[in-house]
């Protein structure tokens, strides 16, 4: 009772003010706003009516910030109000303030859903118009996750769901990129929705998606039949091909499961995505790509490494180990340049994959490279002394193999001052290398 009594409180003195001579009713305070504006934002609709009775009033009168009576009520929220003002035929509902923010607009980004419907209701509101970041009222109900705002202005016919901001971001972008998968849902449900058509970058909503591994958007985003879940990035990478290179394997599974997808398909540098995976040591990633029987263990990239190759040079053992146990896989094959798993592993020190490969039969341990290096020399020139005498167990190896250039592993232990691979290596030698060492 106490509140009812100040509110017609109120009202009688705003009457009286406004009866009073010379006062200027449209003049703006120090905050900007109007008598009426102030009553708008308030939401005091006896205030309101009290002010449009006067023959003078200004019911579209801007503040600084350029926003009108309506817009106010607009954006807080005050549906009275909203009709109240739009019953005035002097009253544009269009009207933005200085951000090109419209009624519309904000009640959409703030998600009164009465406001949105009294406004949509008007035959001349323009639901696309948009603010000055180019925002549609549907692009910023998305990008809110205002979902029963999305599908107020998705029910009107002249609401173009595709349309972008000046960043190239369509709806469904923003609720992508934000993981709004009610906002999703509604729109990827609209057959006039282009769930194609890429944002900032040219990356497509499943793009964002895939390269930040949010498998539940990916496994929705594909529910529509009419998105190409093996589309090539600006780097001549697939989603299956980002997704295990980076550890996704949600992802990776979901895009496994469809018959559309090729799961060999290489990136820009011929990398596989199990290449991808074997190079970085990701065994639970290579299971799940194993276990697709058309995924080939075996090819290679544009530089002749195969998978077994760029783990056994990363010292992989898990992976190694996976990739030995496949039949097809040859751990002999070299790359372009002529060195085999066994010559990388050596080279890099990998004790724990040499061991693994010498257990092979079918391994050779001499092997040179294009320039005659074998795997005993690459480890002696480097100064692993471990892989060599791992080597030099082996009863094959010989230890005085020249490169094409008619030097022998003592020789470049010797040049490069490895002692402790001299001294394991002059024993089994026959030439005698003082000059070297002095």
């Amino acid at each position: 009772m106490v509140a009812l009594r100040i509110i017609f409180r109120i009202a009688e003195i705003i009457a009286g003010w406004v009866e009073a001579k010379g006062c200027i009713i449209n003049e703006k305070d120090c905050m900007d706003h109007s008598p009426l504006g102030w009553a708008a934002r308030n939401g005091d609709e006896e205030e309101v009516k009290i002010l449009l009775d006067r023959g003078d009033i200004d019911p579209d009168k801007e503040g600084d910030d350029g926003r009108t009576p309506l817009v106010l009520a607009a954006y807080n929220g005050h549906e009275g109000v909203v009709k109240i003002l739009l019953g005035r035929e002097d009253v544009n509902p269009n009207k933005s303030d200085n951000r090109g923010k419209t009624a519309l607009f904000y009640a959409s980004e703030n998600g009164h859903e009465g406001v949105v419907k009294i406004l949509l209701g008007r035959g001349d509101v323009n639901p696309n118009k948009t603010d000055n970041l180019g925002r549609t009222p549907l692009l910023v109900a998305a990008f809110k996750q205002r979902e029963g705002v999305v599908r107020q202005l998705l029910a009107r016919r002249d609401v173009d769901p595709n349309r972008t901001n000046n960043g190239g971001q369509t709806p469904l972008w923003c609720a992508t990129r934000r993981r709004y998968e009610g906002v999703m849902e509604i729109l990827l449900g609209r057959d006039d929705v282009n769930p194609n058509k890429p944002g900032p970058n040219g990356e497509t909503p499943l793009w964002w998606a895939v390269r930040k591994g949010y498998h539940r958007v990916v496994k929705l985003l594909l529910r529509r039949g009419d998105i190409n879940p093996d589309k090539l990035n600006h780097t001549g990478q697939t989603p299956l091909s980002w997704a295990a290179e980076n550890g996704y394997s949600g992802v990776v599974e979901i895009l496994l499961g469809r018959d559309d997808v090729n799961p060999n398909r290489p990136d820009g540098q011929g990398r596989t995505p199990l290449l991808l995976a074997a190079l970085n040591g990701n065994e639970r990633m290579l299971k799940i790509l194993l276990g697709r029987g058309d995924v080939n263990p075996e090819e290679p990239d544009d530089e002749g490494r195969t998978p077994l190759i760029y783990a056994a040079w990363n010292g992989h053992e898990g992976v190694v180990e996976m990739l030995l146990g496949c039949g097809d896989v040859d751990p002999n094959k070299s790359d372009n340049y002529g060195l085999t798993p066994l010559g990388w592993a050596a080279d890099h020190g990998r004790e724990g994959v040499v061991k693994l490969l010498l257990r092979r039969d079918n391994v050779n341990p001499n092997r040179p490279d294009e320039q005659g290096r074998t795997p005993l020399l690459m480890a002696a020139r480097r100064g692993h002394e471990k892989v060599v005498k791992i080597l030099l167990g082996r009863e094959d190896i010989d230890p005085n193999k020249p490169d094409n250039y008619g030097q022998t592993p003592l020789w470049y232990a010797a040049e490069n001052r490895h002692a402790g691979v001299v001294a394991l290596l002059q024993p089994q030698t026959s030439a005698t290398y003082g000059a070297a060492l002095a």
